[in-house]
């Protein structure tokens, strides 16, 4: 197995989580996001870690932007093992009588076709290796759809369950395999986003971004022969 993964939305919240305990673990983590000085960041938070790290800048929301994405980071690491897509966002302006066409494709480009694109970037590798594993950073909104997260948000995450289970469906006879993880209330700087951001107090309750990514890294060092569908994980 080639230790080398992907992480998108690497610059802040879970994808940062993610991207630093696989570093830690040893991996080779190259780090996806729009802004490079996040992506910097986040490298410069574990300087005595046992995996390399690579920033490569990225807007996900375009196909050809992460064709070139995907070529730059075979050429630095070869085949990728592991992709996680953790890039999302949302607006704050999100219900249905007030989301506007730009933030509604926004949205879903970010959420859902950025997915789609690092999706068709690595698995043809991680095919031809028979070997791979994709976790989907969804929510608990693609379990049952809510005000709180707008129908855009939601739409997004129904799709992005739609895309592990068409991976497995399609992908397990070739080694590959998909989890999607469904959390609920994350204190991520997305929070930030919603109409009337949650208060300190409420916060505090709710998951840390270190709890996903610890469902991720399970789902990522099973045996090959096990396969974690789903992962739903809720504040206590």
């Amino acid at each position: 197995m080639n230790n080398t993964a992907v992480v998108t939305g690497a610059g802040s919240g879970v994808g940062r989580a993610v991207a630093l305990a696989l570093a830690r673990a040893g991996w080779r983590v190259a780090l996806v996001g729009r802004r490079s000085d996040s992506l910097a960041e986040t490298i410069g938070m574990e300087m005595e870690s046992r995996g390399e790290m690579l920033a490569v800048p990225c807007d996900i929301a375009s196909a050809e932007a992460v064709e070139q994405m995907g070529r730059h980071v075979r050429s630095q690491f070869g085949n990728v093992e592991v992709l996680v897509n953790a890039a999302g966002t949302n607006a704050p302006k999100r219900a249905l009588h007030e989301l506007s066409a730009a933030d509604y494709h926004r949205i879903m480009d970010a959420n859902l076709n950025g997915a789609y694109y690092c999706v068709q970037a690595f698995l043809p590798g991680m095919r031809r290796e028979k070997s791979g594993t994709i976790v989907n950073i969804v929510s608990d909104a693609a379990k049952q759809a809510s005000a709180k997260a707008g129908p855009a948000y939601a739409m997004s995450k129904f799709g992005m369950a739609g895309l592990t289970q068409a991976i497995n469906a399609e992908e397990r006879g070739n080694g590959v395999r998909a989890c999607s993880i469904f959390p609920g209330d994350i204190d991520t700087p997305l929070l930030d986003q919603r109409p009337s951001p949650p208060p300190a107090e409420a916060r505090i309750k709710m998951l840390r971004a270190e709890d996903v990514a610890a469902c991720a890294l399970l789902a990522i060092q099973l045996p090959s022969r096990a396969l974690v569908e789903e992962i739903l994980i809720r504040p206590r």
